[in-house]
């Protein structure tokens, strides 16, 4: 009896072990979400805009915009965080009232308006992450978003995601069958 008692207290220290990294995982990629963001924003020939590069920053969210002059040639302007959270407040504003191209269902894969670009890309560091989230649970902003940043670094953190979630199992749900052979020989019988 003595024995049982200690196997059901080592299995529930195990479950509360489990429950406990599901947590921290979480908030690890709430971290992420936040994560103030150096970008580099491209106006395209259509005078749509898209993101070329992406790094994630300790400083505050900032942008260089490249666009071209009259003359065709490549016009630098650096952009501050206060200018990123103003375009980006207009626009969501577009967004409440529906007008907002981030949301419609055309084919954003040319661009999309400057505002529109920011919002896309860093509504979560530039305006909190509940209207980040809000917005990315409106699928036509979801593929607007992934369609108007073109850079690696969204890539490859796209491809980050969907590697951990696939590999995450949930506290009551299944799991692949060489962690269940796995736990069956640590319990053993």
């Amino acid at each position: 009896m003595k024995h049982i008692s200690s196997l059901a207290g080592g299995v529930a220290l195990g479950s509360a072990g489990v429950i406990m990294m599901s947590v921290l995982s979480g908030c690890g990629t709430q971290q992420q979400e936040q994560q103030n963001r150096f970008l580099v924003i491209e106006q395209q020939a259509n005078g749509k805009y898209i993101v070329t590069e992406e790094m994630p920053t300790e400083g505050p969210n900032r942008a260089i915009i490249r666009e071209k002059d009259a003359h065709g040639n490549t016009i630098e302007r650096f952009m501050n965080e206060e200018e990123m959270k103003a375009l980006a407040e207009q626009e969501y504003q577009k967004v409440q009232d529906g007008t907002s191209e981030t949301v419609q269902s055309g084919d954003s894969s040319a661009g999309m308006g400057l505002a529109g670009t920011i919002l896309a890309v860093a509504a979560g560091s530039l305006l909190g992450n509940m209207i980040g989230n809000a917005l990315m649970n409106n699928k036509n902003f979801a593929k607007n978003s992934a369609s108007t940043n073109k850079s690696a670094y969204s890539r490859s953190a796209a491809s980050k995601a969907s590697k951990s979630s696939s590999s995450k199992r949930s506290f009551f749900g299944g799991s692949n069958s060489r962690t269940a052979s796995k736990s069956s020989r640590s319990y053993g019988g």
